[in-house]
């Protein structure tokens, strides 16, 4: 029996909630209704998904494998009602997801000399949002950085790139040409929960101050409330007055990737990955990111 995905979303949401009624309340439809849909499921796939018993909801091994396989599913579904509908609209549009200090132009002006027809649009992606935006159709590709959750997804390695350590103005190791990890020992932190903008030793998550984005980790930084580490790339896309950039060689380098839904199969992304992997070879040569400075002709003659 093909798998009802209604059915699924019902699953997901006592899933999430282990209490039929909040999911029941969340979903707008009756407790019975919802109780009835979840033991059809569980017919459908001949296995019981939960345990119902005086002390609560709770997932059994199946449930937690059905939970597991999906949230890519349901995504997957999302994904091709967006690309359907635009379809319908008679548009050619490729949108290109982006971690912060990561130049998409090069890779852009390439494929759009070989597809002068597609829109190439580009959207600001954040380290939680990277695999769910393209599992779901917001973005076709992304760019994004290791590591990511892979699952569902085709991974491209691109470049890796040196880190960083962001410091106050004012810090007693602000001048210094490098700087270690044991240098900065002890140093309280201004960190994402991005695994990717860590130190080596991963702080707790009460140490310091947690954000989300290059904005915030530089606000906080600059009020001294913090060092923080970053790719070095965000150096040449973002300043501050109140903050200096100091590298950091005993830091593992990072790897910037390019990703694209495994289910998603184009001949137009896969252009674009193309482009994108002749204009990250243009950028290792070139050295830094200065690449996405030298305009079009550059492109145009490697690409």
């Amino acid at each position: 029996m093909d798998l009802d995905l209604r059915k699924l979303r019902y699953f997901v949401a006592v899933a999430d909630q282990l209490h039929f009624g909040r999911a029941a309340d969340e979903l707008h439809i009756a407790q019975p209704v919802l109780s009835r849909q979840i033991r059809a499921l569980e017919q459908d796939l001949g296995a019981s998904l939960f345990t119902r018993d005086r002390h609560g909801v709770a997932l059994t091994d199946a449930g937690r494998q059905l939970l597991a396989d999906a949230g890519p599913l349901l995504a997957s579904a999302h994904a091709v009602r967006r690309r359907v509908s635009v379809a319908a609209r008679g548009s050619r549009r490729l949108v290109v997801g982006f971690r912060a200090g990561i130049p998409v132009i090069p890779a852009a002006r390439a494929f759009e000399a070989r597809h002068p027809d597609v829109v190439v649009d580009v959207q600001r992606i954040e380290w939680d949002d990277q695999a769910p935006m393209l599992l779901d159709g917001r973005i076709d590709v992304g760019y994004v950085r290791l590591p990511i959750d892979e699952a569902g997804l085709r991974v491209t390695p691109l470049y890796t790139e040196p880190r960083v350590a962001v410091l106050p103005a004012g810090h007693r190791l602000a001048g210094k040409e490098e700087v270690t990890e044991a240098d900065l020992a002890g140093e309280p932190l201004v960190w994402h929960a991005d695994p990717s903008t860590q130190p080596t030793r991963r702080p707790h998550p009460n140490a310091g101050y947690l954000v989300r984005g290059v904005d915030e980790t530089l606000e906080h930084v600059a009020a001294g409330r913090g060092i923080s580490f970053l790719a070095r790339s965000a150096t040449v896309f973002y300043s501050h007055p109140e903050v200096i950039y100091v590298p950091i060689p005993d830091l593992a380098p990072d790897q910037v990737c390019l990703a694209v839904a495994a289910s998603r199969t184009s001949p137009v992304v896969d252009d674009f990955v193309t482009a994108a992997q002749a204009t990250a070879e243009i950028t290792a040569e070139c050295g830094n990111y200065e690449m996405w400075q030298l305009g079009s002709d550059a492109v145009s003659k490697h690409g």
